[in-house]
């Protein structure tokens, strides 16, 4: 399953989500002019890469499950 490379890039995407989300959350507890300026942005972003991420897993067991 390592050497898939559907598997690879879902989880590539889920990293990404994890990655935007661990800013976000560090931006919100830190607050000051960071969070003033791209709390809202970093939210679209998280919620961008998320929809992508759950995507490419449907696609990946959509076609495993197809036995391709």
């Amino acid at each position: 399953m390592l050497s898939d490379p559907l598997f690879i890039v879902a989880v590539i995407g889920a990293l990404v989500v994890l990655g935007i989300l661990a800013v976000g959350i560090g931006g919100f507890a830190q607050g000051g002019a960071f969070n003033k300026k791209h709390g809202n942005r970093m939210m679209r972003w998280r919620l961008y890469a998320q929809f992508a991420a759950v995507a490419l897993i449907m696609i990946f067991v959509y076609f495993r499950s197809k036995g391709a």
